[in-house]
């Protein structure tokens, strides 16, 4: 009994910090950057505080398998970081960029540069300057185990220039530490039409909002747009209309 009123204490302390933590996060405006990118999903801007991602911050899109909604998302929140004639930086280790798919979703071919690092150290160090370069809009990359420190100087390094950082990584790495600003879990499913693809993003972390919001969209591999499927703050409603 002892231990069952010990384990209900701790828990109802946990509940309130986290309560207390997005009190203090919903108040907090950084200074760095009050300079919006539109992750070009408006069903995603509309749950993001900001109505978008900040210039100067890392996110990070987790995803299963090769990823690829969460590359033409990511793809596509690049392109709005390129307005102001910034490059996009992709720091492709392992083969999986293919620059053409880029081009035929918006992307000018100007502003991509395309760096096939052969080692972890060389993805690592192009990451690391790339953020760092005030003449790059957005750096994509696909890190997959990342040093506490590692990240720190990424984050620390993006926010002194305004560079957006964009980091697919397997769905694994959730449950690593991060410095991201805005971390999404992405899962894709079939539609029956073989040119579209239902994406669910989870929020897992924001600063500002509280985690577990779900939005479902469909994306035409075609036009390369999306259409919102549904926008829920109860994270078991997408599993409800589903099996609607």
């Amino acid at each position: 009994m002892r231990d069952s009123a010990c384990r209900f204490r701790i828990g109802s302390t946990i509940e309130q910090l986290q309560t207390r933590i997005a009190q203090m996060e919903a108040t907090y405006r950084p200074e760095r950057s009050d300079t919006v990118v539109s992750s070009n999903c408006p069903p995603l801007d509309a749950v993001l505080p900001q109505g978008g991602f900040l210039f100067g911050t890392l996110v990070e899109w987790f995803a299963d398998g090769v990823g690829d909604g969460a590359v033409g998302l990511a793809i596509q929140a690049s392109r709005q970081a390129l307005c102001t004639g910034r490059v996009l930086v992709v720091v492709d280790r392992r083969g999986q960029f293919y620059p053409p798919a880029a081009v035929e979703m918006g992307m000018d071919p100007k502003q991509l540069v395309v760096v096939r690092a052969k080692t972890q150290d060389e993805q690592f160090w192009a990451i690391d300057q790339s953020l760092r370069c005030r003449g790059v809009g957005a750096v994509l990359a696909w890190p997959r185990r990342i040093e506490a420190a590692c990240f720190r100087r990424w984050q620390l390094a993006a926010e002194e220039s305004g560079v957006l950082g964009l980091l697919i990584r397997p769905a694994a790495a959730k449950r690593e530490p991060s410095w991201a600003e805005v971390r999404l879990g992405v899962e894709t499913f079939p539609t029956g039409v073989e040119t579209r693809r239902r994406l669910r993003l989870h929020l897992l972390r924001c600063r500002g909002v509280t985690a577990g919001r779900t939005v479902d969209v469909e994306m035409d591999d075609e036009t390369h747009s999306m259409h919102t499927i549904s926008q829920l703050a109860d994270p078991a409603a997408p599993r409800r209309a589903a099996g609607a």
